[in-house]
């Protein structure tokens, strides 16, 4: 798997502005990732705190030698956040990936890439956006591995599936960070900020269920497919993604890389992993057609 690349996805979460800064520096100096995605996907009202910073932090990705891609929004909903991703999606001299099916009509004609949040559930679409023009697919985080495996077998495009973090599960027009605090979405006083991966949701029975993160649901567990990776390789997926969370990154980056490499085993990988997630539950139920909080496979017998 040593020709497999690793990749940082956009940073999902409110995170301070400094911090999100400093964060990309670091992982532009450190981590052993092979592309970073950067860019506000859930919600354009925290871009212009961290905006500023962009340039520079490009700057500092390209001279460490790592491909940057442009994320845009994964739902657009007024005039000023569609300007926003027209201008995104006018930058010249970089990839940009559509979260949206309106951006991806912007970059048609044109190299660009498909995030997770549009559906590519079959060959026909996979075919239509090739034709658009697009050239690396994120899969949606719900496939199983035969809808994985057929895909990978009917394109040339590069295909990428997440492999650690949070799952992005879904994006509402409405704020169920403010609403947990008593505030509306236009006066939300940028709550999300207090939860950097996300606020933990419970069932009526006090069973952890999900996460909210502004607009966005999330799964409550940490997907982990690195017991997963060698099959998907097989297969033609040749991205993995590491979605941002608070934990050391450059080490759970390190881990994934040091396992595509064959310096380590997945035993290993899942100590470091797990530690540097504070010991959350990992599961990989959508890649064996289960529920996505299920845990199956090697990993399941690992103890997991």
């Amino acid at each position: 798997m040593k020709t497999s690349k690793l990749t940082l996805g956009p940073n999902l979460f409110n995170w301070k502005a400094e911090t999100w800064r400093d964060f990309y520096f670091r992982m532009a100096d450190e981590a052993p990732v092979d592309s970073v995605y950067l860019g506000e996907v859930v919600c354009s009202k925290r871009s212009p705190f961290y905006a500023q910073y962009i340039p520079d932090i490009i700057e500092r990705l390209e001279a460490a030698g790592k491909e940057v891609i442009l994320s845009t929004l994964a739902l657009i909903m007024t005039k000023r956040e569609m300007e926003s991703v027209r201008e995104i999606a006018e930058a010249e001299g970089y990839m940009v990936e559509a979260n949206d099916i309106s951006a991806a009509a912007l970059l048609e004609g044109r190299p660009h890439a498909i995030g997770p949040f549009i559906n590519v559930y079959n060959e026909g679409t996979l075919a239509y956006l090739t034709r658009k023009g697009a050239t690396r697919i994120t899969l949606p985080v719900e496939l199983e591995s035969k809808s994985i495996e057929a895909l990978a077998k009917s394109t040339s495009a590069e295909l990428e599936v997440q492999i650690y973090g949070r799952l992005p599960l879904a994006i509402s027009a409405r704020c169920y960070h403010a609403r947990t605090h008593q505030l509306s979405k236009d006066n939300c006083q940028f709550v999300c900020d207090r939860d950097p991966d996300g606020l933990d949701l419970d069932t009526l029975d006090g069973e952890p269920f999900l996460a909210v993160n502004g607009v966005q649901t999330m799964s409550y567990t940490y997907c982990n497919l690195s017991a997963e990776m060698e099959a998907m390789a097989k297969m033609g997926v040749s991205h993995f993604r590491l979605s941002p969370h608070s934990g050391d990154m450059v080490k759970i980056a390190q881990a994934y890389r040091d396992l595509l490499d064959g310096k380590s085993g997945i035993a290993e990988t899942e100590d470091i992993i797990s530690e540097q997630s504070d010991d959350m539950p990992f599961s990989n139920g959508y890649f064996y057609g289960k529920e996505g909080v299920v845990t199956e496979g090697e990993r399941a017998e690992l103890g997991e």
